[in-house]
């Protein structure tokens, strides 16, 4: 398969390779779309992406802590972390 190279996509591409730490162009578009794939689901591969478990978690439960939300939305391709820091007074 052949894509054509436009300049506008040739820019995305650098994005995208930037995004994901990627050296190939071939590797970043792989790695973007097994995201969007794990991410949107209701396809083949994937049938319950993680984008639909976070609404039914999110409606079944009422509110998801931040914590809740990064365990759902984690995956390989890109890593999701909360860290939560209170602090009162003076630092």
């Amino acid at each position: 398969m052949r894509i054509e190279k436009t300049d506008t996509r040739a820019r995305k591409w650098e994005f995208l390779k930037e995004a994901t730490g990627e050296d190939a162009t071939s590797k970043a578009l792989d790695c973007a779309a097994d995201y969007y794939l794990r991410m949107r689901g209701d396809t083949t591969a994937v049938p319950k992406g993680q984008l639909a478990e976070l609404m039914t978690a999110a409606q079944s439960r009422g509110s998801l802590t931040p914590e809740e939300i990064a365990e759902i939305l984690d995956t390989d391709e890109l890593p999701v972390r909360c860290e939560v820091s209170v602090s009162v007074g003076r630092q």
